[in-house]
């Protein structure tokens, strides 16, 4: 049986790991040819997961910027080298993904025709209560006031519908964490709300 599909990947593999060990020394030419021999499949990778041709371009530009600072932190023992090269990409991909999904959510104007907010069924019913009859304004400079984390998880939670659960999965965080930063944030917004109302 021929040995030539197993022979070339592990040749490959070879090569790059190569290039990333004289990448770490600053070595521009490796690094010029480690793109020549990967660019077009990380560009595939980003594009799969953003969907635009000018995002995914600047994912893989940022993510060639992080291999030539970050070369020396490819550990071969660990991955193999497109697989490390990949992830890069992929991580890059997926939090940009994820920033402007939470980005485009827009906050319910006074003059939205739209349902009202509906919190997931594990989702804490006194502060919809609360949200219920405040101010779309007030909810809207009192949402700004939350940390990031805590902002992207309730705003999920609030126009996505996800649950706790679904809420983990989706940040790739712990189950307690992500309790933590929803409770904590819609205290925040519950003191925040409180005080604007307070002030009219």
């Amino acid at each position: 049986m021929s040995q030539a599909p197993a022979t070339a990947p592990t040749e490959r593999s070879a090569r790059l790991a190569a290039l990333l060990s004289r990448i770490s020394l600053s070595d521009q030419r490796a690094f010029e040819e480690l793109y020549r021999l990967t660019s077009a499949h990380l560009y595939g990778v980003a594009l799969r997961i953003v969907g635009e041709r000018p995002i995914a371009e600047e994912i893989v530009q940022e993510a060639y910027v992080n291999i030539w600072h970050h070369a020396g932190a490819y550990d071969a023992a660990r991955s193999q080298p497109l697989t490390w090269l990949m992830s890069i990409v992929r991580n890059r991909a997926l939090d940009l993904k994820r920033r402007r999904e939470v980005d485009t959510i827009g906050l319910p104007g006074a003059d939205d025709d739209g349902p009202g907010i509906q919190f997931p069924a594990d989702g804490p019913s006194p502060v919809e209560l609360l949200l219920a009859g405040a101010d779309a304004r007030a909810i809207r400079d009192c949402v700004e006031t939350l940390e990031p984390a805590a902002r992207q998880a309730i705003a999920l939670a609030f126009f996505h519908g996800l649950s706790h659960g679904e809420l983990a999965e989706h940040l790739r965080e712990p189950l307690g964490t992500v309790k933590s930063w929803v409770r904590r944030g819609l205290a925040k917004l519950r003191r925040c709300l409180d005080q604007a109302v307070a002030a009219r």
